[in-house]
């Protein structure tokens, strides 16, 4: 079979027979792109004639790629290319499985970087003004608003409404950036639970804690009306500025801009938020499988990468209390 069609084919059965999500699907087809773009550079154009040495030679040439690939991004690379395979073995297109034998490079474990309390704290006051702020602006007689003392967004700003409600519902629910700018207004409208579709169009049901519930009614009611009538009806909860759907890119943007105006030194990216959720709910004494289940992990074993965070801050709490420590 030539190359476009079966990846097209695989693609295809990826989406819809797994439901797999259209960001793993999209991974998919820019790791395959580039593989048959190498076979096709040393004349191959079919799969019959991929064989295993071909797979080999293409992962030890991404190996010794200048500037290096990421051990998780090979990984990936890897995988897509053994499913593609298995995938044409499986369906009879092929007799033989080339990458049958191909294993994942073994990736060094990296604990997730979380933020301390504080520093989340921080983080949300410069995004956009607290639900409290904005009452007390709307009250009789209140002076107009200056900016936020905290370098966050004034009362009356739009913007900094959105803003700090969509980084307070990323913390108080551990939701993944996509997860959450893909919500509609109905999602959010169950009181204090929040419905998330997560991978593979599965939905579980994650509670919204008073904070985070306080800034959406403050969004919904203040801010959201005025961006939509900006632009074409929409029914997605996040919206810009001009009234289209708020993407994940704009997402991340928002929340870099409110790590630099909260001066935090450490980066900060989407994930973190939903890396400071699981850890500070297990520093809490939370069980590892209720927050499995609240960020949407298939296996505990995902979960448990959490639970080394937490032994290191005991650890350093030992260290710098025990008389006996060092």
């Amino acid at each position: 079979m030539r190359l476009d069609r079966a990846v097209d084919s695989y693609l295809r059965h990826v989406s819809i027979e797994r439901g797999l999500s259209e960001n793993t699907v999209a991974a998919y087809r820019r790791d395959l792109a580039g593989y048959v773009a190498w076979l096709r550079e040393r004349g191959i154009d079919d799969t019959s004639a991929v064989t295993a040495d071909v797979v080999g030679a293409f992962v030890a040439d991404r190996a010794a790629a200048r500037p290096p690939i990421a051990a998780s991004s090979l990984a990936r690379l890897q995988s897509s290319v053994r499913g593609l395979h298995r995938f044409l073995a499986r369906e009879g297109v092929e007799t033989v499985d080339p990458a049958a034998r191909l294993r994942p490079p073994k990736q060094p474990r990296r604990l997730p970087k979380a933020l301390t309390i504080e520093q989340v704290e921080k983080l949300l006051d410069a995004a956009g003004p607290a639900p409290a702020t904005v009452a007390a602006s709307d009250a009789p007689g209140a002076a107009a608003a200056g900016p936020a003392p905290s370098g966050g967004a004034a009362p009356g700003d739009l913007i900094g409404m959105r803003d700090r409600a969509l980084l307070e519902l990323l913390y108080a629910t551990g939701a993944r950036v996509s997860e959450i700018v893909q919500l509609d207004v109905d999602d959010v409208s169950h009181g204090d639970v929040l419905r998330v579709r997560g991978k593979g169009s599965k939905e579980r049901i994650v509670p919204v804690g008073s904070y985070a519930r306080a800034a959406l009614d403050v969004y919904l009611t203040r801010a959201r009306p005025e961006l939509s009538r900006r632009g074409r009806a929409t029914p997605r909860l996040f919206l810009g500025a001009r009234g289209a759907p708020l993407s994940r890119q704009s997402a991340w943007l928002v929340i870099q801009s409110a790590a630099e105006r909260a001066h935090l030194t450490a980066h900060v990216s989407p994930h973190t938020l939903r890396h400071s959720f699981a850890t500070h709910l297990l520093q809490g004494g939370a069980d590892v499988r209720v927050v499995q289940e609240l960020l949407g992990h298939a296996s505990v074993a995902t979960t448990q990468i959490y639970t080394y965070v937490s032994v290191d801050a005991l650890r350093d709490v030992y260290a710098t209390s025990h008389p006996r420590a060092r």
